[in-house]
């Protein structure tokens, strides 16, 4: 029988030190909100392949959408000979954009390409070169996608210099002190000390930080930004690739603001995992680059747009969104209860399902730590949960249930948290007192 060790070691051999893996668990199937190894044994999964399953893993309607497109053709290219189903999709997610301008759509592999793009489509809009994005924040591992990410440990070290006229101010983070007033003033500084508004092409921002913790962009802060690029012609991209398609309690997180962005970023669980990303966005500042100025081989492919259509139907008929708001009421409310009698759990905050639970030492939000996130991640795998940890420090556990698990499912995720955290806060604690 092949062993998680034996690949672990094949893999070790095969691939480059820089892709990394957090468990060395190798998936033989999945369905829904559960996994089983080589092994035959079985997970639930916590991460959704880091947002990208919310409608499970192999949805029924995804899966036979996959089937029935495959029947017919893998590829042709869509710059080259295109089809009615991308064409379909684009209309959808047109549709689907908050705010009432007329909107257009491009369709590319990735995240990070889709982030590119976007800054492509600003400075050809506005002729300026300027891009401002927030400390913390994560945009992809592409060039200019470093760039404008807010941290530097793993995703930058040793590959700079990076792409010029990128700046960076700090996200409103209460738990951690700063307002939404310092960072509207630290922008406003920003425009003294570093760039003039007439040079930027836009201000990048996710309405929830992935990568950065899970903190949540105040309705209001969004709305200050978004009267801020309206005051100064600049871009507004918000970045939706993992808070997209139901997993805050809306189709988009945004939604939450009320505002409607310039330019948006979709990927991780628009396909319900097949690699497609899309920018969507108002007209007149999509149709800025000439024709051939966007584009790449596999956009578009035929089988994620016949996938990415099966998942919005499933998000609507099923209603996710309702569903993502009760998951995270399930989960806050258990993590909360947690909290009240472990120290080490400093904040839980959640928009919709996605939720987090921030670690730290006696309470204090000034002292992170890292070492029991990636302690407790390694001993809910041993117990059969995959969770993620995140944050610039390391010391974020974030929450990313298949919106279609069952309370049953979510329930017995949760129990293997609550248990992993009580023996290991519980174990650092008669270490204190043996000395």
């Amino acid at each position: 029988m092949t062993t998680n060790e034996d690949l672990q070691k094949r893999r070790d051999a095969a691939f480059a030190r820089g892709l990394g893996n957090q468990l060395p668990v190798y998936v033989e199937r999945a369905r829904n909100a559960e996994l089983w190894d080589v092994e035959g044994r079985r997970y639930i999964d916590f991460a959704g392949g880091i947002a990208v399953v919310n409608t499970g893993h192999l949805h029924p309607k995804v899966q036979a959408a996959v089937a029935k497109q495959l029947d017919a053709f893998s590829h042709t290219c869509l710059m080259i000979t295109p089809y009615a189903v991308a064409v379909e999709l684009a209309e959808k997610l047109i549709r689907l954009a908050p705010g009432p301008t007329p909107k257009k759509a491009i369709f590319v592999t990735t995240g990070a390409e889709a982030v590119e793009n976007c800054i492509k489509i600003a400075r050809a809009h506005t002729g300026r070169p300027g891009v401002i994005a927030f400390g913390g924040g994560f945009h992809g591992r592409t060039y200019m996608a470093m760039a404008l990410t807010g941290k530097v440990m793993p995703y930058k070290t040793g590959f700079g210099p990076f792409p010029g006229d990128v700046h960076h101010a700090p996200f409103p983070i209460a738990y951690h002190g700063v307002s939404i007033d310092d960072s509207l003033e630290a922008l406003d500084r920003l425009f003294k000390y570093d760039i003039e508004p007439a040079r930027v092409a836009a201000i990048i921002v996710e309405p929830v930080m992935g990568e950065g913790g899970f903190y949540i962009a105040p309705p209001a802060f969004l709305q200050a930004l978004r009267k801020l690029c309206d005051q100064h012609g600049i871009v507004l991209v918000v970045d939706e690739i993992q808070t997209g398609f139901a997993r805050t309690g809306r189709m988009f997180a945004v939604e939450h603001a009320g505002i409607e962005p310039d330019l948006m970023t979709m990927a991780k669980s628009l396909a319900g995992g097949f690699p497609l990303a899309a920018v969507v966005g108002k007209s007149g500042i999509m149709d800025a680059p000439a024709p051939g100025g966007l584009g790449g081989t596999y956009a578009g492919s035929p089988i994620a747009c016949a996938a990415a259509l099966a998942v919005i139907e499933a998000i609507e008929q099923e209603d996710l969104c309702g569903r993502a708001v009760a998951i995270g009421e399930m989960m806050t409310g258990t993590l909360l209860e947690l909290a009240r009698s472990i120290d080490a759990i400093g904040e839980v905050r959640a928009l919709g399902a996605m939720v987090a639970m921030e670690l730290v030492r006696n309470r204090d939000p000034h002292a992170p730590d890292p070492d029991l996130a990636k302690a407790l991640t390694k001993r809910a795998a041993e117990k059969g949960l995959v969770l993620l940890s995140c944050g610039l420090y390391g010391n974020v556990i974030r929450f990313l249930v298949p919106l279609t698990a069952s309370d049953a499912i979510v329930h017995e995720g949760l129990a293997i948290v609550a248990e992993a955290l009580r023996e290991l806060t519980g174990a650092a604690v008669r270490a204190a007192a043996n000395g």
